[in-house]
Formats: C-alpha cells, structure tokens, sequence
C-alpha cells in the first residue's frame, strides 16, 4: 500500500521531491524488512522512476543502488542512462556480468569505459576487451588497476595500440609483470620518436640520430636481458622481436659480451646457432674455449667478427660478470680493452672496421665509468660536508648494499 501511494504521489511531487523519496524507497528495499509482495511493488515502482524525466531522480537510485545486490532489471536500466549515472553503476555493481561490462565497453563512451576499468573485479577477458575497443584513458586505468587479471597477450596489445601515447606507456613500463620484449619493444618507439625529432627540427644529422638511436636501443636490449626475471622464455621472445625487427645485429651480440653480462649473448646465439640456451651458455663459460669457433660459425657471426667474439668469451671468462651495478662500466672497459689488443692487427678494410666498433664501445664505456666515478666522487663530497656539519655522524660502509652508503648517528 505504500508504495502505491508512493507512486500516486509522485505523479504531482516536484523533481527535488521525486528525487528524495525514491532515494528513500530505494535503501527502504534493501535495508528494511518487507513482505514479499511490498518488495515486488518496490521494484515495480524503481523500474518506473528509471522513466523520470529528471535525472536527479534516476541519479539517487543510481547513488542508492550503485554498489549493492540491486534488481537486475534496475541496474541494466541504469547502465543505459545518461553517462554520469551509468557511470556510477559500471563502477561497482555487483550485479553485472562480465558480458554485461564488455557489453558497456563496446558500445560505452570514455567515462563508462574507464567506470569498468577502474572495477575491483576486472577477469582476463574483460581487460582483453577493454584494451581492444577501449579509449587510451580507459586502458591506461586498467593497467594501473592493481585489481585487474591481465594476460600477457594483452600487455601486448596495449603496446601495439597505444605504446606511442606517453601516459599508456609509463602505465605498462610500472607493471612489475611487463615481458622484457615489450618494454623493449616501447623502447623503442620512444627512440624512434625522438631520433625523428632530432632529425627533423636539425639538432644532429639524421645519420647521426638513426645511429645515436641504434646503440640506444641495444643498450635498452642487453640491460633488459640482464634483468632477473628475465628466464628463457622472457629472453627468447625479445630475441624473437629482435629478429623480426632486424635488429638482431652481430654488432648487438657482440655489446653483450663486452659488457660482461652475456645473457643476450648467449640467447642470440643459441637462436640464430639452432640449439638450446643451456648448451650455448655452456659453450661461452667453458674455460677451454673449444667450441666457441664452431658456434659462431653456426650462427652466421662474419668471419670478419669472429676473432672479437672469440676474444670477448675469453676475456668474460677470465674476467667474469660485474660484481654489482657500479661496476658493470669498469668491467666491460677492461673486457674491450683486451677485445682491443687480441684484434689489433692486419690492415684490412674488415679489420678497420672491427677495430672501429670496437674503439666506439671503448669510448662508450670509458665515459660511463667517468660518470659513475663523478658519482663517487660527489658523494664523497657530500659525506665530508655532512661530517663537517655534525662531526658524530657514522660511516656505516658496508650495508649489503653497494649503490649507496648510509649515514647513522654515532
């Protein structure tokens, strides 16, 4: 009986007013106790207010309704209404299905997309559809929504979609679950963006940017490669990448040797030789270095190259990988300099331009072992300025960690 009178009232009440008692008919359904024959009048007269012509009215119900076990056929109402107020319904009922949320992705706008991405439970196939159709901002919340179950395959996608857009591509290089071929892969693109631009507005040559964009884009290639996370699986798809790109270079090859960590080294070689990581691996530490000359044969390195190859395998041998990050610099420019002096001979035009990559990497090196020597060297001069200041502050030297000292009061 109320609710008819609800209804009858409704009929000469203003907006404001309709807008309060059905807002108060609302949590009325799903807070008080009533008969089941008051419940299905209740949900008669929800579904008639979805008809109102103010959307105060039908924006309290969405407000009331939005995040509790609601009518279907209320909710579904709601979803269909202007976008502020379905907005409010994609975002949190529980009601909907997955089909109802892909639903309202394919045919939604940007507000209702990015409602559903910003869902708690947001299933593989979901996030699949709203990265398919979806609108960058929408994909961008999705890849920052720490509740949603993403597929690799559509980290992937939204590479290929949106990975030149800069706010899509800072929401994928954050996931710690990103495969190194894609943030490969965005390295990329950001390189050959920027190597256009500095090509085109006449800040260097363009031969000068494509190479300046190469040796980037391989240091990006050997740093991802040495990344722990990095298995076989992860390594071999960024050489797959690398090899549908053209960019599986024996000049990339030979960058991971010299700079001690030969992961790249290793998964390139064992591709292009036909033959699993683990044997190649083996061949490249193996202190007698037998089967070095062989496996670059069988992977199609130059002959022109392989005296550096086989110096580079022998110098990592003697030398081994970089203790830590600080030292990864120093490391590779000893491993050069011996890369250096091993293929310093014959006048040859092959040689030439061996011993000009080889001198180019040298030079790379050296500059990156100056910089972080300047690193030290500023925080020695920080640290004596600190003690200078207050003489009882401590030196704790050896922490675990190599990047950085820490101060403690004495």
């Amino acid at each position: 009986m109320i609710v008819r009178r609800f209804l009858l009232w409704a009929r000469t009440a203003s907006a404001s007013d309709r807008a309060a008692g059905t807002r108060a008919l609302a949590e009325a359904y799903l807070h008080s106790p009533m008969m089941i024959e008051d419940r299905r009048e209740a949900e008669t007269a929800m579904l008639a207010m979805l008809d109102d012509p103010s959307a105060l009215v039908r924006r309290a119900l969405a407000e009331v309704l939005a995040g509790e076990d609601a009518p279907r056929a209320v909710i579904l109402g709601l979803v269909q209404d202007q976008p502020d107020i379905a907005a409010m319904v994609l975002a949190a009922s529980p009601v909907l299905t997955e089909a109802d949320l892909v639903d309202a992705v394919a045919v939604g706008d940007e507000l209702a997309q990015s409602a559903v991405a910003r869902r708690r439970d947001v299933t593989i196939a979901l996030a699949a559809a709203i990265v398919e159709v979806g609108c960058p901002l929408a994909i961008r919340l999705v890849l920052g929504n720490p509740s949603a179950h993403i597929a690799p395959s559509t980290l992937q996608r939204a590479a290929d979609r949106c990975g030149d857009m800069a706010d899509v591509r800072e929401a994928l290089l954050e996931r710690g679950d990103l495969p190194v071929a894609i943030r490969h892969q965005l390295a990329l693109q950001v390189a050959s963006a920027l190597s256009i631009w500095a090509g085109g507005c006449g800040l260097m040559s363009r031969d000068r940017a494509d190479r300046v964009t190469r040796e980037s884009s391989e240091k990006v290639a050997v740093a991802l490669a040495m990344r722990p996370e990095a298995f076989e699986a992860e390594l071999m798809s960024l050489i797959a990448q690398l090899k549908a790109a053209n960019r599986l270079t024996p000049g990339l090859i030979l960058r991971s040797l010299l700079s001690g960590e030969t992961a790249l080294a290793e998964a390139a070689l064992a591709d292009l030789a036909g033959m699993p990581l683990q044997r190649a691996s083996a061949i490249v530490h193996d202190k007698r270095g037998s089967g070095v000359l062989p496996l670059c044969r069988k992977a199609g390195i130059p002959a022109g190259l392989i005296p550096a190859f086989v110096a580079a395998m022998e110098a990592v041998r003697e030398i081994g990988a970089p203790p830590h990050a600080a030292a990864r610099s120093a490391t590779s420019r000893r491993i050069v300099e011996r890369v250096l002096i091993a293929c310093d001979a014959g006048d040859d035009a092959d040689n030439a331009a061996l011993m000009a990559l080889l001198r180019r990497f040298e030079a790379e090196a050296a500059r990156e072992e100056a910089a972080e020597a300047a690193r030290s060297l500023a925080d020695d001069a920080a640290l004596a300025a600190l003690l200078e200041i207050d003489p009882h502050l401590t030196l704790l030297a050896d922490h675990g960690n190599h990047d950085q000292p820490v101060l403690i009061a004495a």
